[in-house]
């Protein structure tokens, strides 16, 4: 009974990051400004990072949740440098 309850658990956890992911697909498209279309990326790779984990908790492998880590890290560091460019106009001084 408890693994039926925490599959469909992590099959609603899916489902709704799906759901965020296509809205911040949306926001990355439509974003009227830079800020904007960068908040919607900073969020797709979040979605992503949550859905690998989630997909390494439903087939209980280890491969996931190390490409969740790698995609933090990377995703943090774009972040900076996105950020860093909207303000100064370049990304190395």
């Amino acid at each position: 009974m408890m693994e039926l309850a925490v599959i469909w658990s992590v099959l609603l956890a899916q489902t709704m990051l799906a759901l965020a992911m296509a809205f911040a697909l949306y926001r990355m498209a439509r974003g009227p400004r830079a800020q904007d279309r960068i908040l919607g990326l900073d969020t797709l790779y979040i979605n992503a990072m949550l859905m690998l984990i989630t997909f390494g908790i439903r087939t209980a492998n280890t491969v996931y949740f190390e490409t969740a880590l790698i995609i933090a890290v990377i995703g943090f560091a774009s972040s900076i440098a996105l950020a860093k460019f909207l303000m100064r106009g370049e990304v190395i001084e």
